[in-house]
């Protein structure tokens, strides 16, 4: 017999044995199921904690896989973009001694200015932002200062980017489509390529994006090198001169100068690239490799062109190489005009999601909803920073004004305030505090000089534009 069968009637018989032993029975059937129900919802809670934490741990691991030759890259893209070939132009203006010995000693004050604000990082590791580091300066007013700044700074850097994109298609097509619809391809290439939302990630792209900037720049070099020699006259013939063109005007001068101070603003994003790194003690190694490689590729691409071309360069100088060399080096030069806009708006979105969803699962971006806010924050970001550049006519000055005032701070006035307020330890004229302290007082000058100067330069060039009524009409097309 089938145990289980025999011991039915039994459970049966005493069921029905009496009213009193079956309403008991009944209650502890009740009792009992409402224990699994609530069993079953903790289990189920904290099976759904445990899966918020794994993808937590998971979302942080994901942002703390940068190491320092990474890093290096990071910074180098950041900074060298096909602004790197308007510095011959910057030398004609200012003359071939002081536009070396400008990039040479601002490409060491930049490194100088990086170290601190990477001291900074490692004395306070919850800085995850410029925002952060204004909050420790000057309180919430700090924070939300430098957030804006932050932000305005690299949007509009991101638009010029779209410019530049479509000036490069429309050289590269010699097509009459409007430029309109290239800015939009542009914006729309620069948004694909920011999608990643780590910096390890990024650093890959820029592997790519590397060799395409040092592409372009041979190719330039080589080819106006060829084109002197082959000139009337040859090398000795091209007219360029060690000092500063005659009858040059203050504010030309100073744009110029600040065409070489602006090549050097990596110190923008460190604070974010710093705090992915799984080893941050190292960051030093990428400032030297990436400041070194800039005032290399800086003061080589301005001395040789300059001196291959004189003083006619145009900016970028690849458009003095001719029509054919010109479509070239544009196309060679794509990568770079796209990865190095893209890698600015990962830098502001780090901060605007990181600050709406900070105590969000949708921080780590590794979860549905992550991913759609990010890509949604993303496409909005790259929309207004595309509206801007073409909707405002003296698009190109108000850049030049907004990095007057900002550049300047976060690459050098700021970090010089930080090694007073929160670095110095003792009295800042102490024998072991005198180097930092002398070299953030140089520091501070710059870029004061540069806010002031900058600004007033800008400003001039915007009169100038608008009394002129050159400042082209929004939303139009434009010539290359």
């Amino acid at each position: 017999m089938d145990p289980a069968a025999a011991k039915r009637p039994a459970s049966t018989s005493s069921t029905h044995a009496g009213g009193p032993e079956l309403f008991g029975k009944t209650d502890d059937l009740a009792l009992r199921d409402m224990s699994d129900n609530d069993a079953v919802a903790e289990t189920s809670d904290e099976m759904n904690q445990d899966r918020m934490k794994h993808a937590a741990a998971q979302g942080n691991a994901h942002f703390h896989r940068l190491g320092w030759k990474r890093l290096a890259v990071v910074t180098i893209v950041e900074a060298i973009a096909l602004g790197a070939l308007s510095l011959p132009k910057a030398y004609s203006i200012l003359g071939m001694f002081l536009g070396v010995f400008l990039t040479i000693g601002l490409g060491f004050i930049a490194i100088f200015t990086s170290y601190l604000v990477g001291q900074v990082k490692l004395a306070y590791p919850d800085v995850s932002h410029y925002a952060d580091a204004g909050r420790l300066l000057f309180g919430r007013v700090g924070y939300e200062v430098f957030g804006a700044a932050l932000v305005l700074e690299l949007m509009m850097v991101v638009g010029s980017h779209a410019l530049t994109g479509s000036i490069a298609l429309q050289n590269i097509s010699g097509s009459g489509i409007c430029s309109i619809a290239f800015s939009c391809i542009s914006a729309i290439i620069l948004l694909i390529l920011a999608i990643p939302p780590s910096f390890t990630e990024v650093a890959i792209l820029g592997y790519i994006d590397f060799a395409s900037i040092a592409a372009a720049v041979a190719i330039t070099i080589i080819a106006t090198g060829v084109q002197a020699a082959d000139a009337p006259g040859g090398l000795p013939a091209v007219a360029w001169s060690a000092w500063p063109k005659s009858n040059v005007s203050f504010s030309e001068a100073f744009v110029a100068v600040s065409n070489i101070i602006f090549a050097f603003s990596f110190a923008i994003g460190q604070f974010s690239f710093m705090d992915e790194m799984h080893t941050p003690n190292d960051y030093m190694k990428s400032i030297w490799a990436s400041g070194v490689v800039q005032i290399v590729i800086y003061t080589l691409t301005g001395a040789l062109c300059y001196a291959f071309i004189g003083p006619d360069v145009q900016s970028p100088a690849l458009l003095s190489a001719g029509p054919l060399i010109s479509k070239i080096a544009f196309g060679v030069a794509l990568p770079v005009i796209f990865i190095s806009g893209s890698i600015n708006s990962t830098v502001a979105l780090r901060y605007l999601h990181g600050r709406l969803w900070k105590t969000s699962i949708k921080q780590y971006i590794n979860t549905p909803s992550g991913w759609a806010a990010w890509i949604g924050l993303l496409t909005a970001f790259t929309i207004i920073a595309w509206i801007f550049a073409e909707a405002i006519p003296i698009f190109n000055d108000l850049l030049s004004l907004a990095s007057a005032l900002f550049v300047s701070g976060f690459s050098f006035w700021i970090p010089a305030i930080m090694w007073f307020l929160l670095l110095c330890k003792g009295k800042w004229f102490a024998r072991e505090n005198l180097l930092m302290s002398v070299g953030s007082i140089v520091s501070f000058i710059i870029g004061a000089v540069t806010l002031v100067a900058g600004t007033y330069a800008t400003i001039v060039d915007i009169n100038m534009i608008t009394s002129k009524g050159t400042a082209h009409r929004p939303f139009t097309c434009r010539t290359p």
